[in-house]
Order: structure tokens, then C-alpha cells, then sequence
């Protein structure tokens, strides 16, 4: 049996929509969603005047709300909460470890498309091995355009040839054809660095290397295409910023999936360009995957 989708929980707007988010994909998923709202004691001086019994009223309220919604909206689902103690990203942490998945809110930059990734969902992202889901109001599923107002949508991946992102590829296509959505890979290159030392550059040049890496990015998702004949595959791999191309690919996805190194530098984990690029400037839900 696949293990639980958990999410974080606050009572705000955010991760209210987190919660709709990890609902539905519960469903999608058959299995049970458990609510988490991660409590960090003591609060003084943040909020001096709070006592304990306050922040677990708050907690519990949280909980209850949430859970009370997520039940009317989806009657089947089995819904569990944990309020653990801690600091919140490795509380958070802790609970995905058991999880498939973990959801998180973000807040939307206003007028502006992508993401404002606090501290918490940043630490949580690089402290867990389990794919993290952040999510915005505007990405609420049954909201306008949202992904349960039957708009159509796909699932976008970026993929890197000279990475093994098969944690990656194979959590985008499961995604994909849990959904009934296409699949579009993303592929960014760039020249040779010789090159901007080479006085006459010949535009052959580019396009053989257009072309091989066009070839290295079909042969890599070829084992994909023959695992999930169902999903509907493109791709779009071209010479310059992955993660701009991303970004502009987001605008009508329903979940872009990107992956960061499992393996840690000496100055701790790093998300790397791309990813960090997706993360604060997509226009929908992203999904974070670790891989080698």
C-alpha cells in the first residue's frame, strides 16, 4: 500500500489551499491525508502574553477546521492530524519521513506570478528526501482555473542529461498519468565555454549540438515512454536558461516538477539555480524531488 500525503497546517489562507491540494491528491492517490500543524514552544518574545494553552487551542482549531472542510469536500478520505513540537521545518521533516509526499503553503507575490518562500518551507524543502509540494492560494484546485475546474492543464519537468533524475522522472510521470495530463520535459543547454574564445564561430556548430542533446534528452526519457505508454510526452529543449523556460512553461501547467542533489557541500544543501529560479517565480504548484 503507498503511503500517506501529509501537509502543513496553520490556519492561513495558504495552507488552506495546501490542504485542498493534498486532499485531492489523496484521493487521487488512495490514500490517507494526515494534517500537521508544527508548533514551536515557547513563542516569547514573538508573541509575548501567549501562554502555552493558547498556541494549543490555536493548534487544535487549526487542525479542526481543516479537517472539518477536507470531510465535507471528500467523505471517503481518512484524515489524521499530528501537532508535534519543535521548530516547524524539522518537525515538518520528521513527519514526511513516513510520507509519499509533503504539502506545504507559500504566499503569492501579489500582482506578480511564483512564490514567497519563507524560511520554514525553504528548510523543510532541503531537510526531507520526500518530494515537497508548495502551493499558493491561486493554485487552490477548486478555484477558478484551477486544476478541478477541468482548464486543461500538464504536467512540466526539468530535466538535466548529464544528472540521474530517475526519482524525478518517475514522480513527474506517476503525477501525469494519475491526472490524465500530458508531460512536457524542459531541457536547457548552453555552449562549450571554449567557445567564447572561438573568433568565428560556426551556427553548424549549434545545431549539431542541438541536436545531440535533443537525442540524449529523447533517449533518456525513452524507458519513461515505453514504462507509461498512457502519457502523452514533449519536449522542448533548446540553448539558454532552463529555469527561465520553466518559469514561462508554468503558466499553463498543472504541476511542475523540478529535483535537487541529495548529496551535500561543505556549506549544507543547495537547491541550485534552477530549481531556486522555479521555486520563486512559477505560476503553479512545484514539486521538489531529491536525487543523486
Amino acid at each position: 500500500m503507498e503511503k500517506h500525503v501529509a501537509v502543513g497546517v496553520d490556519g492561513s489562507a495558504e495552507s488552506r489551499a495546501a490542504a485542498r491540494w493534498a486532499a485531492r491528491e489523496a484521493v487521487a492517490r488512495h490514500v490517507p491525508l494526515r494534517l500537521v500543524h508544527a508548533v514551536d514552544w515557547p513563542l516569547d518574545p514573538v508573541l509575548p502574553g501567549l501562554g502555552k494553552q493558547d498556541v494549543d487551542r490555536w493548534a487544535d482549531r487549526a487542525l479542526t477546521e481543516t479537517a472539518q472542510e477536507l470531510h465535507e469536500r471528500h467523505p471517503g478520505l481518512e484524515i489524521t492530524s499530528r501537532c508535534p513540537t519543535g521548530r516547524p521545518a524539522a518537525a515538518l521533516a520528521a513527519e514526511a519521513a513516513d510520507a509519499a509526499l509533503l504539502v506545504l503553503g507559500s504566499r503569492g507575490l501579489g500582482g506578480l506570478v511564483g512564490f514567497l518562500i519563507g524560511s520554514v518551507a525553504l528548510s523543510t524543502v532541503v531537510a526531507t528526501d520526500t518530494p515537497v509540494v508548495l502551493v499558493r492560494v491561486a493554485d487552490d484546485p477548486d478555484g477558478p482555473g484551477g486544476p478541478g475546474s477541468g482548464a486543461p492543464a500538464e504536467v512540466v519537468v526539468g530535466v538535466d542529461v548529464q544528472e540521474a533524475g530517475d526519482r524525478m522522472l518517475a514522480f513527474a510521470f506517476e503525477e501525469a498519468q494519475r491526472r490524465g495530463w500530458p508531460l512536457r520535459a524542459v531541457h536547457g543547454w548552453k555552449m562549450p565555454p571554449a567557445y567564447a574564445y572561438v573568433p568565428f564561430f560556426d551556427p553548424d556548430n549549434e545545431r549539431d549540438i542541438g541536436r545531440s542533446v535533443t537525442h540524449m534528452v529523447d533517449d533518456m526519457l525513452l524507458p519513461w515512454r515505453h514504462k507509461f505508454p498512457d502519457v502523452a510526452v514533449t519536449t522542448s529543449v533548446f540553448m539558454g536558461s532552463a529555469g527561465e523556460r520553466l518559469v514561462q512553461a508554468s503558466q499553463g501547467a498543472g504541476l511542475v516538477v523540478v529535483g535537487r542533489h541529495l548529496r551535500r557541500s561543505p556549506l549544507g544543501v543547495h537547491l541550485g539555480p534552477v530549481t531556486h529560479a522555479v521555486l520563486h517565480h512559477a505560476a503553479a504548484p512545484v514539486a521538489v524531488v531529491a536525487h543523486a
